[in-house]
Order: C-alpha cells, then structure tokens, then sequence
C-alpha cells in the first residue's frame, strides 16, 4: 500500500516543559520536580505524529535563526519529516513555556516568534499542498496563510482537515474549504456558543467533525447522520500535552489510508492514548505500533 502523503501547514516552537506538584496561582512560585527542552508546535508535533504514524509528511512553516530555530530543523527532520521548504526568518523562533503537574494537566503559554511572520504562500508550497492527499492545519500560524492552503487544497481536491486550536474565531472562506474540523470543548464553543451539549452545532459549518472530549473520548459526527461516541482507551496519565495532535495526526493518517472515518476516530482516540503515557511533546508522539496496541475497533 502506497503511504499517504500529508502536507502540514504550522507552527513550530521549542517547549521548555517543566514538572511540579501542583500548577502555580497568579503571584505563585512553585518549586518543579523535572525540567526537558523538546521540540514543539502543533504544526511540527503533527508532523511528526504523522511520520510515526506511517504516512510521508512534509512541514510548510517558519523556524527563526537563533540557536532554537536550528535545533528545531535538526529534530524535526531526524524525525523522518521533509522540511525542505521549512522557512528561516531573522530573529526568535516560537517558544512554549509549558507547566505540567502530578495529574498530568498543563498550563501552555506561547509566544508565536517566526510563527507569524510565516505569511504568503509561495508556488513551490502551494504545490506540495495540491500534491498531497491530505492537509492538516491548526491556528498557531496567520489565519490567512492556513485559508490560502485550504482553499489551494480543496480546488485540487486534497481532503483538508483543520484542527481550530486555539480557540478564536475561524474565516468563513477557511470554514468553506474544510473537510474534517476536529476541535475540544473550548474551541467547539469559540466557534458556535454551544459545548459538548450540542456538538451537531458543527455540522452547521462543516460537513464533518470531531470534538474531543479529553477522558471521555471523542464524539464524531457528520451531515449524512452519523454521530456517534467513541470511548476513550483508559491509560496512566503523564502529561496530555501532545494528546491532540497525536489524535489529529493519526485521524488524517488513517483517512487518508481509506478507513472508515468512525473506524479512523477510534484509531487517532487510541494514538491520543498511547502519548499521554509520557512527557513531552514531540517525544510523547507514539509510533504505529503503540497506537495498535491500544486500538479497538468499532463495535
């Protein structure tokens, strides 16, 4: 079987992960038991993700070019990703200071760097967009540069899945092109008023979606009637970081191989469940093996 070819448009950032007890209040210092330095951003932890789980993936981004920018290069593409077109800009690359405690819950702060000035689409980019067979992309890059890529994918019929995160509000013209919306209870508001009560609400701006639900699972549902639950794989819980784009990287890995998008679903709740078991970000991304260990298919 030939391997699916993704395309992710995204950020890149270095995590600077530190563990404690307990997340600090404002005015707070509390004394950490574990610090790592590892590659972030839900562009290139998607990218990552999808390499481990069995697809070729290419990265469209922007590193900056200082010190993190190149180890940035360095582990992403010793990860099996294709950066060639991976963009250096003058000045800091994107930076996650992420504080994780003893449950497992994390407290992120992002400062976009290079993120943001990764801004029009060049023709080589565009090109590899139309070429794959899916685009993933998230919102931690220019809105504009994310609808240019859907929009570029959807006129070549590339499937296009967008992961809202974080939550803002999305373009109609992005909403337009979007295949797959897979979002968590506080993006789904961001984007219709309404939570996990009501997540048909949707299906009002996609024809297909999926919202998490953290330890609960994930609900799927689209406009030909499907809506069903998919129950979480209970795990040990370290740190969740990572849990969703593990799960969007394995949901497009699995689309795109030709499954079942229900069956797809609850492979990717299975590759959310294999990363939380560790710490980290791109680290924690599990390899295609680990997500068939844990996998249990439909009913």
């Amino acid at each position: 079987m030939r391997q699916t070819r993704i395309v992710v448009v995204g950020s890149a950032n270095m995590d600077l992960v530190g563990m404690a007890p307990t997340l600090p209040r404002p005015g707070e210092t509390v004394l950490g038991a574990d610090f790592v330095m590892v590659p972030g951003g839900k562009g290139a932890n998607q990218a990552v993700a999808a390499v481990r789980a069995g697809a070729s993936c290419a990265f469209l981004g922007a590193i900056g070019s200082d010190a993190f920018g190149v180890t940035l290069r360095a582990r992403i593409t010793a990860a099996g990703v294709d950066t060639g077109q991976l963009r250096v800009v003058y000045g800091a690359s994107g930076v996650a200071l992420v504080m994780v405690n003893a449950e497992g819950e994390n407290a992120i702060l992002v400062t976009p760097g290079a993120n943001g000035a990764f801004t029009g689409l060049t023709e080589g980019e565009l090109t590899a967009v139309r070429e794959a067979d899916v685009l993933v992309a998230q919102l931690e890059v220019p809105v504009e540069t994310v609808t240019a890529a859907a929009v570029a994918a959807r006129a070549a019929g590339t499937r296009v899945i967008l992961n809202a995160a974080p939550a803002r509000q999305v373009p109609a013209e992005l909403l337009a092109a979007v295949d797959l919306l897979v979002v968590n209870e506080t993006e789904a508001q961001a984007l219709t008023g309404r939570g996990r009560e009501e997540p048909q609400a949707l299906l009002e701006l996609v024809p297909r979606a999926v919202l998490t639900l953290g330890g609960q699972g994930a609900w799927y549902g689209d406009r030909d009637g499907v809506a069903v639950h998919v129950p979480a794989v209970k795990v040990d819980v370290v740190d969740s970081t990572a849990a969703g784009d593990a799960f969007t990287a394995a949901l497009a890995v699995a689309w795109g191989e030709g499954r079942d998008l229900v069956d797809a679903v609850h492979w990717a709740t299975a590759a959310g469940a294999a990363c939380v078991r560790r710490l980290g970000a791109s680290v924690a991304l599990p390899h295609r093996a680990e997500i068939d260990e844990l996998y249990a298919p439909p009913a």
